[in-house]
């Protein structure tokens, strides 16, 4: 069998007759190689593409349909990644460092990490393909492209953590969220609502939940380029402060707000939230959390309430996962090591226990899972639309990390692999609750 695999001339390369090489190229394996290769992905469901140089064919159950997308190696070295390592992280990685390229459905081309862990090799075919496939695996290419470790999530490891994202550059993300420049879950009404209308029907779904109401101070933890405070300051004539460890973004939203001719009644501040002083009529924070880590949700939980009045509302919006605590899956390890290096997720009733431990009452939960997934699409798209204009901010590594983690992150809320909540809360200090008995009043006309 050995010869099998590595001899383009034996009986098992006369067998196949080359049925798998639809190309005009040199396969990179034998009939026999290429046998086996067909074989370990008889089990995808669709039909997938294969090139490698002039070279290409198909895989999968439907491999005689034409393919949903095509894996381009521009290295011989990806094949190996492919069939000895198994490791979907290792492929992503191949991905950022253009050893491997993808045509077609990118979407459809991420439900490969669902598929490469079942692959299932004997030790046996392993070592023949390693033996044909002498080409060395690439090195750690993609070094410069990792986050440094955060450990005890200290205000210095979160602001580099914060710093590593969000300060990659304010032109880059300009290009594909919507005017105002909200990096969260947008809020979708109707099926044909664009993103820039979704967003400002998110924005003002939490000032209503919030009860905002003329003269009242809002404060915005995590307040990114400014788009709550201002909406809040402009339609609802609240006295609004956000606080972000991003100095990129504290620079735009200064000049934003200066801008709108709010700089009296908005004010953004470089604060991490367990240093902020003041006691405020409401509070929200979205998609912030996220970052804080699992041991410290007490810590931010806790700082809220002090800083919270009697009375008032709290709205957190924020990212949770169908596991119990922040284990190390594949997700895990890609999202540390390559996008948030600070983030950890929960399940939401382990975030509530939480809140409810640290003296919150909870009003109002709500699930918008499948406006995330929308959402994140709807980045991708602009994305991809200006991959040439991104290239002027970002190198193509950078590009081609953000696409991979919004497309993934896509169908993670599509699958409830991720959810989003938005929950409002209040003290519980025994007194009336500060909400009506129902939540008409979220969706009332103003």
């Amino acid at each position: 069998m050995d010869q099998e695999l590595l001899s383009p001339t034996s009986p098992a390369a006369a067998r196949s007759g080359g049925t798998l090489d639809s190309g005009a190229g040199t396969p990179p394996l034998p009939p026999a190689g290429l046998a086996l290769l067909q074989r370990l992905f008889a089990a995808y469901p669709g039909s997938m593409g294969l090139r490698l140089g002039a070279w290409s064919t198909r895989l999968g159950r439907q491999a005689h349909l034409p393919p949903e997308f095509t894996l381009v190696l521009n290295h011989p070295a990806a094949l190996r990644r492919l069939l000895l390592g198994r490791d979907p992280l290792r492929f992503a990685e191949a991905y950022f460092t253009q050893q491997i390229d993808v045509e077609g459905d990118f979407f459809a081309a991420l439900q490969l990490k669902d598929h490469l862990p079942d692959l299932t090799l004997s030790w046996s075919d392993r070592l023949r393909l390693a033996v044909r496939l002498l080409a060395p695996p690439p090195g750690s290419a993609d070094a410069d492209l990792r986050s440094h470790e955060v450990r005890r999530h200290t205000r210095a490891e979160n602001k580099a953590a914060i710093a590593f994202h969000y300060d990659l550059s304010n032109d880059f993300y300009a290009l594909w969220l919507d005017p105002a420049m909200v990096y969260s879950c947008a809020y979708y009404e109707t099926d044909d609502t664009t993103l820039a209308q979704a967003q400002w029907s998110k924005l003002d779904h939490i000032c209503r939940k919030l009860r905002l109401q003329p003269g009242e101070e809002l404060l915005d933890v995590g307040c990114g380029w400014g788009a709550l405070v201002m909406h809040a300051a402009r339609h609802y004539g609240v006295k609004a402060t956000g606080i972000t460890l991003s100095e990129r973004q504290l620079a735009l939203a200064r000049e934003r707000i200066a801008a709108a001719g709010l700089q009296g009644q908005v004010e953004v501040r470089l604060c991490d939230y367990r240093d902020m002083t003041g006691q405020f009529d409401k509070i929200s924070s979205v998609g912030m959390f996220e970052h804080v880590g699992l041991k410290n949700l007490p810590t931010y939980f806790g700082s809220v309430h002090r800083l919270l009045k009697p009375g008032g509302l709290f709205l957190n919006h924020g990212i949770t996962h169908e596991e119990d605590g922040w284990g190390q899956a594949l997700s895990s390890k890609f999202i540390n090591r390559y996008v948030f290096p600070d983030g950890e997720l929960d399940r939401a009733s382990n975030v509530m226990r939480v809140m409810e431990q640290e003296k919150f009452e909870l009003h109002d939960v709500e699930g918008l899972r499948m406006h995330y997934a929308r959402t994140l699409r709807a980045w991708v798209a602009r994305l991809e639309d200006n991959h040439e204009r991104a290239l002027q901010y970002v190198d193509e590594a950078h590009y081609r990390i953000w696409r991979l983690y919004m497309a993934a992150s896509a169908l993670e809320f599509e699958t409830g692999e991720l959810g989003l909540y938005q929950i409002l809360a209040s003290k519980r200090d025994g007194g009336p609750a500060p909400v009506p008995l129902t939540r008409r009043y979220m969706y009332e006309p103003r």
